[in-house]
C-alpha cells in the first residue's frame, strides 16, 4: 500500500477555523497569480520570534530544502514594519521559485544602514521607479507603489505587477479564505494546491503518484509556533465539480476513531478514516474513480477504515456496527483457520478484495489474513502483525495509552474524518515511499525522535477543517514527576530572575524577565514572546501587579535604578507614573494596599528619602515620614496584625522603624541591629529578622524583643509565613525545625510558596545549578532536583492544578518545568 493518503495529509498542512472578519484585500493585487504559497503576516517581529524559538524549525535547519529557502529569503531580516504583510512563493520557469514580499507601509521598510556590502541602482518601468539591490552577491528588487512597499527576488514579477495593475484577478478561493483569516495570529498561510506541485517536485521521487493538487484547491492555515509545538489550523475549500481526494468525505460526518484502541502500543503510527454513512462515501468514491456505478453494499456497515503502521508492516482495520454480511463473505473466501490466544486467525484466498473496494484509501495491500475483535475486522499481510494486535488488545497495551497518542489528542478535535498520529519513526518510514533519499536522510539526521506528528481533517458543511501539529512528546503517565515544559532563549544574558505575572484576560500566568541590555520581556504560558520593551535601567527586586483603575485590568509596577514606572498589559507606560529620580540608587518598589480595596500606596525609597504616591501618581500629603534618620537599606514592608497596620523601615544605622499609616512611630524598637541581607517577615504575629551573625530577632507589636542565636553564617537566607519559618545556612535547609542536608554549594535564599493549601519551599544551588523543592515536612517533591541557575517562581500557569516552576536556565535563557 502506498502512502499517498498519509504524506498528502502531512504536506497539506490545513487546520481549524477562524472567525469571519470585515477586511479589504489590496495587498493581494501584488501577489503573482501563480503563487503556490502566500503567507499573511500580521506581526512581523512576533512571527520572526516564533520561528527563532520553535524547536521543530530549529531541527529542520539541517534540511537542504530549509537551507535553500532560508538563503533565498535571508535578506528579508532587513525588513522592519508594523503593518500587515504578505510573503508569496511562486514557480518561475521549470526549476525555479521566486519570492515576493509586500507590506501596507509606504515608509522605508527595507533598512540597509547596518549592511556593508550593498550596491543600489534604480531604473524605470512604465513610469515607475524600481530599485535594484545587490547585497553580498544576491540580487533583489523593490518598489513603492500605491502606498505599498514590494520586494522580490524577480524583476519579472515586479514588472508584471506594474503591467497588469488593476487587471489581476484574485481567485474566489483565495479571496474567500483571506476574508476569514485571523488578524490576531502572528501569521497565516494560504496554499494554492493547484500550483504547488512544482515547488515540491525536487523532493518527491519521479514515479510517485503523490501530488498535492490531487487533494484540494485552496487551504488556509493559521500558524501557532511555540517552542515545543508547531501547530497549523484552518480551512480547505474544494469546488464541487473537481475530483479531489478530500471530496471522498463530502456530505459525511466525522466520528471518533477506534483504530488506536486495537493498535499495539509499540506501533509507529495510526491512520483513521471515518464516515457516518458508507453509502455516501461509496457515491463519492464512484465520482472520484469515475466508475459507472458505486461499489456494492458488502461494506455498508463500515464506519471506520483504519491503517496500523509498525516496522514497515501494515494492518487494515474495518470498524463496523454490524458484521453479518462481511462475516459471510470472509467465510466464503477463507482457505484455513487457526486460533491465537482464543481468537480466530483466518487465511484468505482473495487478498485483493480490500483494494478493490477501498481504493484509493487502501492500495498496494494484500489482505492475506484476518481476525475479528468485537465488531472490528482486522487484516494483515502476515500472521505476525495480527498476533501482535491480538496480544496487545488482550493485555491493554494499546496505542491510545501511549505518550505519542495522548500528546497528539491534546491538540485535536475528538471526531475526525481523517486522523493521522505518528512518532518520528512512523513519519520516516512513510516518507520512504514517495520522497527522495536525500530528503529522507535529512529527516533522519534532524533528530525528531522526541516529537509527535499529527494531522486531522474534519468534514463539515462543505468545508474541511484541519489540524496539523508537530510537538514534543509529553509524558502523560500519572506517576508524579517533573518534566520541562519549554525554554526560551534571549539574545543577551539575563539580569533579573524570571517571575510569573497574571494575564487578566485569561487569568493564566505569563513570565516577565529583563536582560542585561535592560530589555524587559513578557513571555506567554506557551513560551511565545508577547512583547519586548527597552528600559533605562535594571529593575530593582520584584515586579508588582496592581489594578490602579479598579477594573480588573492589571499593570506592572516597579522601580529601576532611577525610575518608578507602571506599564500596562501591552508594555506601554501608564501616565503619570513614569517618574525619574536624580542620583538614582532607588530601592525595590514597595506597594501597600491597606484595606485590600486597591487604594494603593506606592513607596519609593532613595537614600534617606521616602516618596509615597497614590493611585493618581500624586504624593500622599498625609504621610509624614518623608526623610529617614539614615539611608534606607531595602524596600519597606507593610504588615497587618489584627486591625492595625505596621510599616517597617530598615535603616543603614541599624535602626528598625515601625510606623503607622501616617508615618508616626507605632512600635518603638530601641536596639540597633546589624541587618542581614534578608527582609523582615511576620511569623506567629511577631516581626522576625536576622543579623549578620545569625541571631534571630522576634519583636512583638508592643516592642518586646526576644533573640535566639541560630549561629548562621553571614550569607544565610530566611523566609517565613504566619506559621512556617525556614532558613538556609551553608548546605543545610531547615523547615519548621526539620533539617535537610544538601550537597555542598552556593544556595539562594529559600522561598515559601503557598498553593492549593500546601506549603512548598524552593531553594537553588546557584553553583551547581540545581533546583530543590520541598514540602512543609521537609520532604522532597518527587522529580527534584532539576536543572536551573536562579531562584524560582512557582505557580499554576494554566489553572489546571498542575504546578509550573520557572527559573533561569543558561545565562541567556529561562526554563519552565511542569509538576505532573
Amino acid at each position: 500500500m502506498k502512502s499517498i493518503p498519509i504524506i498528502g495529509l502531512i504536506l497539506l498542512l490545513t487546520i481549524g477555523c477562524s472567525q469571519k472578519q470585515n477586511t479589504t484585500v489590496p495587498l493581494l493585487d501584488f501577489i503573482p497569480e501563480n503563487a503556490a504559497i502566500v503567507i499573511k503576516i500580521n506581526n512581523l517581529d512576533g512571527f520572526k520570534s516564533d520561528l527563532n524559538n520553535n524547536e521543530f524549525l530549529t531541527l529542520s535547519e539541517s534540511f537542504e530544502t530549509y537551507k535553500t529557502i532560508s538563503k533565498e529569503i535571508k535578506h528579508l531580516d532587513l525588513v522592519k514594519t508594523q503593518s500587515e504583510s504578505l510573503l508569496a512563493f511562486s514557480a518561475l520557469g521549470a526549476d525555479n521559485f521566486e519570492f515576493t514580499f509586500v507590506t501596507a507601509d509606504s515608509t522605508n521598510t527595507f533598512v540597509l544602514d547596518s549592511v556593508q556590502n550593498v550596491k543600489r541602482e534604480s531604473f524605470s518601468f512604465e513610469g515607475q521607479k524600481i530599485d535594484k539591490y545587490e547585497i553580498d552577491g544576491d540580487i533583489l528588487y523593490g518598489m513603492t507603489f500605491k502606498g505599498n512597499n514590494t520586494i522580490s527576488s524577480s524583476r519579472v514579477i515586479l514588472e508584471n505587477i506594474l503591467k497588469y495593475s488593476g487587471t489581476t484577478k484574485i481567485t474566489s478561493g483565495l479571496n474567500k479564505l483571506y476574508e476569514v483569516s485571523s488578524t490576531t495570529k502572528n501569521a497565516s498561510i494560504f496554499f494554492n494546491l493547484e500550483n504547488s506541485d512544482p515547488l515540491f517536485k525536487h523532493l518527491i521521487i519521479g514515479d510517485t503518484d503523490l501530488k498535492l493538487s490531487n487533494y484540494a484547491d485552496w487551504a488556509l492555515v493559521d500558524i501557532n509556533a511555540e517552542q515545543n509545538l508547531l501547530h497549523f489550523n484552518g480551512i480547505t475549500v474544494i469546488a464541487d465539480s473537481t475530483q479531489k481526494f478530500l471530496n471522498l468525505f463530502k456530505d459525511t460526518h466525522p466520528l471518533a476513531d477506534r483504530t488506536s484502541t486495537f493498535t499495539p502500543r509499540s506501533s509507529d503510527a495510526v491512520l483513521s478514516f471515518t464516515f457516518d454513512e458508507y453509502g455516501i462515501f461509496a457515491k463519492n468514491q464512484q465520482r472520484y474513480l469515475k466508475l459507472d456505478t458505486p461499489k456494492d453494499s458488502l461494506l455498508n456497515t463500515v464506519e471506520e477504515i483504519g491503517i496500523i503502521l509498525k516496522n514497515n508492516e501494515k494492518a487494515v482495520l474495518l470498524n463496523t456496527y454490524g458484521s453479518e454480511r462481511l462475516s459471510d463473505y470472509l467465510s466464503n473466501i477463507k482457505s484455513s483457520e487457526a486460533e491465537y490466544q482464543g481468537t480466530q486467525l483466518i487465511k484468505l484466498d482473495s487478498p485483493d478484495f480490500l483494494v478493490s473496494y477501498l481504493n484509493p484509501i487502501v492500495n498496494d495491500f494484500d489482505a492475506n489474513y484476518c481476525t475479528i475483535i468485537e465488531n472490528a475486522f482486522i487484516f494483515g499481510e502476515n500472521k505476525a502483525i495480527l498476533q501482535d494486535i491480538i496480544q496487545s488488545y488482550k493485555t491493554g497495551s494499546t496505542f491510545e495509552k501511549t505518550d505519542v497518542y495522548a500528546s497528539a489528542k491534546d491538540a485535536l478535535a475528538n471526531e475526525s474524518s481523517i486522523l493521522f498520529i505518528s512518532s518520528s519513526k512512523g513519519i520516516q518510514d512513510a516518507l520512504k515511499n514517495d520522497f527522495t533519499q536525500d530528503f529522507v536522510k535529512d529527516f533522519k539526521n534532524a533528530g525528531f525522535d522526541k516529537n509527535t506528528f499529527a494531522a486531522q481533517i474534519v468534514a463539515d458543511k462543505g468545508f474541511f477543517h484541519t489540524n496539523f501539529t508537530v510537538q514534543q512528546t509529553a509524558r502523560k503517565s500519572k506517576i508524579a514527576n517533573v518534566s520541562p515544559l519549554f525554554s526560551f532563549a534571549f539574545d543577551t544574558d539575563l539580569a533579573t530572575n524570571p517571575q510569573f505575572v497574571t494575564n487578566h484576560r485569561t487569568n493564566k500566568k505569563e513570565i516577565v524577565v529583563q536582560d542585561q541590555e535592560n530589555n524587559l520581556y513578557l513571555i506567554s504560558s506557551s513560551g511565545k514572546l508577547l512583547w519586548k520593551k527597552q528600559l533605562d535601567g535594571q529593575i530593582q527586586g520584584k515586579i508588582h501587579q496592581v489594578d490602579i483603575y479598579k477594573n480588573r485590568r492589571l499593570q506592572l509596577a516597579f522601580t529601576t535604578n532611577n525610575q518608578f514606572l507602571i506599564l500596562d498589559r501591552n508594555g506601554k507606560e501608564v501616565e503619570p507614573f513614569t517618574k525619574k529620580f536624580e542620583g538614582g540608587n532607588l530601592n525595590e518598589l514597595a506597594v501597600f494596599d491597606y484595606e485590600k480595596r486597591k487604594d494603593y500606596r506606592f513607596v519609593v525609597t532613595q537614600g534617606d528619602k521616602v516618596f509615597m504616591y497614590n493611585n493618581q501618581g500624586k504624593i500622599v500629603k498625609g504621610f509624614k515620614y518623608t526623610k529617614a534618620e539614615s539611608a534606607i537599606v531595602r524596600a519597606p514592608k507593610h504588615i497587618r496584625i489584627g486591625n492595625k497596620d505596621y510599616l517597617a523601615f530598615m535603616l543603614d544605622n541599624g535602626s528598625l522603624k515601625i510606623l503607622n499609616r501616617v508615618g508616626n512611630i507605632r512600635t518603638k524598637v530601641e536596639t540597633k541591629i546589624d541587618f542581614s541581607r534578608n527582609d523582615l517577615q511576620l511569623y506567629k504575629n511577631k516581626f522576625v529578622l536576622t543579623d549578620k551573625k545569625g541571631v534571630l530577632y522576634q519583636i512583638g507589636s508592643n516592642g518586646k524583643m526576644n533573640t535566639t542565636n541560630l549561629r548562621l553564617n553571614e550569607d544565610h537566607g530566611i523566609d517565613a509565613t504566619s506559621n512556617t519559618f525556614v532558613y538556609m545556612n551553608d548546605n543545610v535547609l531547615s523547615i519548621k525545625g526539620k533539617k535537610v542536608e544538601l550537597d555542598f554549594g552556593v544556595y539562594s535564599k529559600p522561598e515559601i510558596f503557598y498553593i492549593y493549601d500546601k506549603i512548598y519551599v524552593g531553594v537553588t544551588d546557584i553553583q551547581n545549578q540545581k533546583i530543590y523543592l520541598y514540602d512543609s515536612q521537609a520532604k522532597p517533591i518527587t522529580g527534584f532536583p532539576v536543572y536551573g541557575s536562579s531562584p524560582i517562581d512557582l505557580t499554576d500557569m494554566e489553572n489546571d492544578r498542575k504546578l509550573e516552576v520557572v527559573a533561569q536556565d543558561q545565562k541567556n535563557s529561562i526554563i519552565v518545568y511542569q509538576l505532573n
